[in-house]
This record gives structure tokens, sequence and C-alpha cells, in this order.
């Protein structure tokens, strides 16, 4: 079997969600192979400095510069065909989640979403129901094509690899569709999917004003900033703010959810958290059934405390 994994990257290197995917591409077994499309030589030494990596294909281009799904689909495709990949995977992140869809069509078969457990080479466990129950699939496609829940497994390490570096003929510009603009989210603070500590505000904060308590006690223990759908749907914050079904997923190490009654849909993108901590004053909201320390009071009160005592 070789396995090939669609890295996501930017201009500073390899995204973090890339080295949860190449962990669950090892459980599977055999070879792995990691594509890296665009100039980004950072991306490309990273990858190849990943413990269990083969080869890194790189597909330079100006295509790849501002990269769309169709042109990313149509590359991993063209590499599919070359090398009779038996898995593709990539992360379940709105990177992965645009591109993969298109390679299962194109490839007309039924893909595997989510994966959260590897059980064989073709069974995988995947959530359904927002995260209540999980579904062990088996796929019988002749090609798997697989997005990872980067949350789910550990990162494999960022160095100790040696992988070689192939590059490859690049696909021409589908033409299909171009990015425009972006507009990107500037922050000192971590990541938020990928971040150890998460502070999260809810719609009981009451505006986006508030936010800046969240903010400060953000600042003091170098967390990630998030919130409901509910604070979002407010505009209380941007909508790359939001931790849920229809958010990001994480799973830090602490995770602060601060005037969040705890909406099932809000519990499945949070709920994998190492050690959560609710403040709420409603002592019979949702949340504190999943949480390991609970703080029933004013949030008006207990936050501007917490953040002093740090």
């Amino acid at each position: 079997m070789t396995i090939l994994v669609v890295a996501e990257h930017d201009a500073h290197g390899l995204k973090a969600a890339t080295r949860n995917v190449v962990t669950a591409a090892s459980q599977i077994g055999g070879s792995i192979d990691v594509l890296v499309a665009g100039d980004a030589a950072p991306a490309v030494q990273a990858a190849a400095a990943i413990p269990g990596v083969a080869r890194v294909l790189h597909a330079g281009g100006a295509q790849f510069a501002k990269p769309t799904a169709e042109n990313v689909a149509a590359q991993v495709l063209a590499l599919a065909g070359a090398n009779g990949y038996s898995h593709i995977l990539a992360a379940a992140t709105g990177f992965g989640k645009n591109a993969m869809p298109r390679v299962a069509a194109k490839l007309d078969v039924a893909q595997v979403s989510d994966i959260t457990a590897v059980v064989s080479a073709d069974t995988f466990v995947r959530p359904i129901y927002a995260g209540n129950a999980f579904a062990t699939v088996r796929s019988i496609d002749p090609v798997k094509v697989v997005t990872v829940r980067p949350t789910a497994f550990d990162a494999a390490a960022e160095s100790g690899g040696n992988a070689a570096v192939a590059d490859v003929a690049s696909v021409a510009d589908t033409g299909k569709s171009r990015v425009v603009a972006q507009e990107m989210t500037v922050s000192e603070r971590p990541e938020l999917a990928g971040a150890r500590i998460v502070v999260s505000g809810g719609r009981g904060l009451g505006s986006g004003e508030n936010f800046r308590m969240l903010e400060a006690l953000a600042d003091k223990l170098h967390a990630a900033l998030g919130a409901s759908r509910a604070a979002v749907d407010a505009g209380y914050v941007p909508n790359d703010y939001q931790v849920g079904q229809t958010g990001k997923i994480v799973a830090p190490d602490l995770y602060i959810a601060v005037g969040i009654s705890g909406a099932i849909q809000h519990l499945a993108g949070m709920k994998d958290s190492k050690v959560i901590v609710a403040i709420n004053k409603d002592a019979d909201a949702p949340i504190f059934q999943l949480a390991d320390y609970g703080l029933v009071g004013d949030l008006f009160e207990i936050v501007p405390e917490l953040t002093k005592a740090l």
C-alpha cells in the first residue's frame, strides 16, 4: 500500500494538521508520500523532516500561489493516476473539506469523512449525530479517500525524518475559479485549532465589548480566543472564532468556557479537551455535565478576579 497525504501549508510553512494526518496514515500502514502543491520551500522542508514520510512530492506553479479546490483536486488526481495510491488523506479542515470531495467524485468512490480512529486499512471510525455516536465504517472502494479529524490523532514529530524530495509535473490551471481577495486575521495569540489553551465566550457575555475581559484572560494564559455560535451570530466576534460542529474542532489541554450554556453543537467541537472549566451563572447549564471544573456565578465578577490572580 502507498498512501498520499495532501499537505496544507501557507507562506510560513506546513500547517500543524498535516502532521496529525501523517500519524493517521502511519496507523493505516504502508509507504507515505506527502504532496506539497505550490512554491513553498519551508513547507517542503518541514514535510521531509517528518518521521515516517518516504517521499515529498512538490508541484510548483503560480496556480497554487492562492490554491483553489479545483486546482488542488486536479493535481491529486494526476498523481493518483500515475502512482496507484491505495489511500488519499487530508485534514478535515476547510482546505481538506473543500478539495477532497472533488477527488472522491472524480474517482467515483465514497469519501470517508472526519475519521477519529483507524481500525484497519479499510475500516475507520467517524463521529455522527454531532459526536454523540460513533460509526465504524468499512470502505470497499479501490482507493480510499479520507479526511482526518486532526484533534483525534497525535501530531507526528517535526524532526527526525529524511524523506526524499521529488519535483513532479504540475497540472495546468483549470481556470474554473480564482481567489479574488483574502482577509486574514492577524493575531499574536496561538491559532485556535492548534492551541494548547483556549478561552471561549458565549452569549452570556452580552456584547463584543465585554469580550475584552476574555482577551485579558487569554493573554495571561497565552491562550487562543474562541466563541460559541450564539456569540458569533450575535456579532460579538468574527466567525473564525467559532468552536463547534459548524466551526472549528479543538482539543486543547485546557478549555475555559465562559458564559456558554453548552448546546450540543458547541460540545461537539470541544468535548475532547483534556481539562474543561466552565463559568456560568446557571447551575443547570448543560456545559456543567461535561466540565471537569465548574464555577457557578457572575462571570463579570469571576473573570476579572481570575485574571488578577493569574
